[in-house]
């Protein structure tokens, strides 16, 4: 059974939001989803300074299965992209709360958001 971090918060789409300093996050997706997807092969993240809404289409995430669009579960400024999943898409798969990380955004508000427990209970993850 995939991994639901509890530290963390999801949207509906299967991204996930830690939160940093002041109104800084970092976005992801989840084990959930990577499971779903196979082996990713392909990423396509946000420009750094782009801006980004939450609901809406940011990206894609291609694996030898199909393309998923990536949705932002926040509005607001992209700071940073995580070059190294760029580079090495498996990095999602292998540690998708670590190193997986895609993208670092200035939130200004935020979309819907699941706790970890109301999203495991709602897609079969596991909370350990």
């Amino acid at each position: 059974m995939p991994k639901v971090a509890p530290e963390l918060q999801y949207s509906d789409e299967h991204e996930w939001v830690s939160r940093g300093d002041g109104n800084s996050v970092s976005v992801g997706i989840s084990e959930v989803a990577t499971d779903a997807l196979g082996d990713i092969v392909y990423v396509d993240l946000p420009e750094v300074g782009s801006t980004v809404t939450a609901g809406e289409t940011c990206g894609e995430v291609e694996s030898t299965k199909s393309v998923s669009d990536l949705y932002s579960p926040v509005t607001g400024e992209v700071t940073e992209i995580n070059d190294a999943v760029v580079s090495d898409p498996a990095l999602i798969n292998n540690d998708p709360y670590g190193a997986g990380w895609l993208f670092k955004v200035a939130a200004e508000s935020e979309g819907p958001l699941l706790s970890a427990v109301e999203y495991a209970s709602k897609n079969g993850g596991d909370l350990s």
